[in-house]
């Protein structure tokens, strides 16, 4: 019997529901799922670059790895951190879904409609600093729960509008509830974002064998661009960083995107870049920014 480690929120789940029967129909063997909550999960009156960042949702999953309740978990991969700890490896990513942001409102079906003060609710600084910087009149509050209680707060009114992933509405069959994708011109989306992870520990060469199938080599040359991007900015979900990768059909070649902004959206830094090595194209990104002042903008984040 195969063990899934997974977050028990609606969204984790049906994640988790959908490695089980993809590795249950390839290997022919049973497959179950460890359910859990995570610190992540439990802390919802303070904003995630408050209190420890997206790592809060993987750690108790890797300690089920760790203490063998579980042979592997699945995770967003843009909740990932950029440096897995010691004794685990990211052994698969899995084929991409939509990357993009989502704006969802019961009352406006684009960004531009929102009048001045409108109130929208996002829980990332990435989102909230590119927002700032080209929708410097709307009033951007905090919004932490899961997907179907932040919906739930958009409906009752305490928000006009709310950004999520457009990846995690479509997975649960929400896509209705999407009033306008945001295209990355407007809203760089997050390393990772979209793609599933699943995570094993490093000498446990079976599981290694097991997940094989699920990897899908196109977004994993996409993800590790974007998320060496992150990790030569100490990315996390303290600091407002987005990195996007798309592969040229005809040539093979990667585009890479990054931004990095101040928290109000009074700075931004953009860079964009092409190549073929995921890991030299990330860093080479990366340095752009820094070029332009990323420095500047991780020192002040540092100070607060």
């Amino acid at each position: 019997m195969w063990i899934i480690a997974s977050r028990e929120s609606r969204l984790a789940m049906w994640q988790a529901e959908h490695v089980r029967d993809l590795l249950a129909a390839h290997s022919g063997q049973p497959v179950s799922i460890l359910g859990m909550t995570t610190r992540g999960d439990q802390i919802l009156d303070r904003s995630l670059s408050k209190v420890g960042g997206k790592g809060l949702f993987v750690k108790e999953l890797e300690t089920a790895l760790e203490e063998r309740r579980a042979h592997l978990a699945v995770h967003s991969l843009k909740d990932v951190p950029m440096v897995m700890p010691a004794g685990f490896a990211l052994q698969a990513v899995m084929r991409r879904e939509d990357p993009r942001d989502a704006l969802v409102s019961n009352d406006f079906s684009r960004l531009e409609d929102l009048p001045p003060g409108a109130v929208v609710g996002t829980s990332s600084l990435r989102r909230e600093s590119q927002l700032r910087a080209t929708h410097p009149h709307l009033r951007v509050v905090p919004l932490r729960g899961n997907l179907d209680t932040r919906l739930s707060k958009l409906d009752a009114g305490e928000m006009q509008a709310i950004i999520l992933a457009a990846a995690g509405l479509k997975r649960l069959g929400l896509a209705s509830r999407i009033a306008q994708i945001i295209e990355p011109e407007t809203m760089l989306p997050a390393a990772g974002q979209g793609a599933l992870g699943i995570e094993i520990r490093a000498d446990d060469s079976a599981s290694a064998d097991l997940v094989a199938s699920l990897m899908h080599e196109q977004t994993y040359r996409e993800v590790t661009a974007e998320r060496a991007v992150s990790r030569a900015l100490g990315g996390s979900c303290q600091v407002p960083l987005a990195a996007y990768c798309v592969t040229d059909a005809a040539t093979g070649m990667l585009m890479l995107r990054g931004r990095i902004a101040m928290p109000d959206g009074s700075r931004l830094c953009r860079s964009q870049m092409t190549g073929q090595d995921p890991d030299a194209l990330g860093l080479a990104v990366s340095q752009d920014l820094l070029s332009q002042g990323a420095g500047e903008i991780l020192s002040s984040l540092a100070d607060h």
